[in-house]
């Protein structure tokens, strides 16, 4: 199959798992110096978790995979930006934080921190932006720019679940606030999951990450559709499947923060 030549030379990223690592290392030398946690806790197996989490998505082969239709592409952004930075957030003991925020250069980026409302509202807004047709061709085409938007979206993805996710319960929204919050967020991303359906009822569009590979490997053009995966993917069923695993992972996503919150700080508030 034609995906096994795609796969051929995209193996474990070493960087990324030496990089982790250290970023580990020093989780566990802050622990142990500036709070009373133990490694066996929940927030620090939420840490690691989440470490382990951002490896497997994006320095596994499971990365190049998910180029392969739009199910899967979805799947890993959804991960990204859905799963990974509110667990990241809960990770981190509150004296753990109250230490990093003594960080002069975290002191100064806290001062243009503002409503997360705004980044909420900026992410959805480039997330949707996204999914048209065109916005995909061109970042396909600009390697460079795909990884700046994607980081842009990731630095926004955490000042978005701020409020619900932030080390301690004083720098969360209260309960009640954190439900409106809630709802507002799966309203305003709701548009850009719709968006895959809408396109898929429409035709559908190609997967021009697909097609960047297959012409890179001088694969016929033909093999970017059907041949690399079975059936559903590369059909507009795929479209259909990547907006509807957008929002059951947005609400998963919700969810989980919503009760691993609740269990760390023992309380709602």
């Amino acid at each position: 199959m034609f995906h096994d030549v795609l796969l051929a030379g995209r193996v474990w990223n070493i960087p990324w798992l030496f990089g982790l690592i250290c970023v580990a290392a020093l989780y566990i030398f802050s622990i142990k110096r500036y709070t009373k946690v133990k490694l066996k806790h929940r927030q620090p197996l939420l840490f690691f978790f989440c470490l382990s989490l951002i490896y497997v998505t994006m320095g596994s082969p499971l990365a190049a995979i998910s180029h392969f239709s739009f199910s899967l592409h979805m799947i890993q952004m959804s991960i990204l930006y859905f799963i990974i930075p509110p667990i990241f957030l809960l990770g981190i003991p509150e004296p753990l934080f109250q230490q990093l925020g003594k960080i002069p250069i975290i002191k100064k980026v806290r001062t243009f921190i503002y409503s997360p409302v705004i980044s909420l509202s900026i992410f959805a807004v480039l997330f949707l932006l996204y999914h048209l047709p065109f916005v995909l061709k061109i970042l396909s085409h600009y390697p460079v720019g795909h990884i700046i938007y994607d980081i842009s979206l990731f630095i926004l993805a955490f000042h978005m679940w701020w409020p619900v996710a932030a080390p301690g319960v004083k720098h969360r929204f209260t309960y009640r606030k954190r439900k409106r919050y809630v709802f507002l967020s799966g309203l305003i991303l709701m548009p850009a999951c719709l968006l895959f359906i809408v396109n898929a009822f429409m035709d559908g569009m190609n997967n021009p990450f697909l097609t960047e590979m297959t012409a890179e490997l001088c694969l016929p053009a033909s093999s970017d559709s059907i041949d690399l995966l079975p059936f559903p993917f590369n059909t507009k069923y795929d479209q259909i499947m990547a907006g509807v695993f957008m929002m059951a992972l947005h609400k998963f996503g919700l969810m989980l923060t919503m009760k691993l919150g609740t269990k760390i700080s023992g309380s709602t508030v």
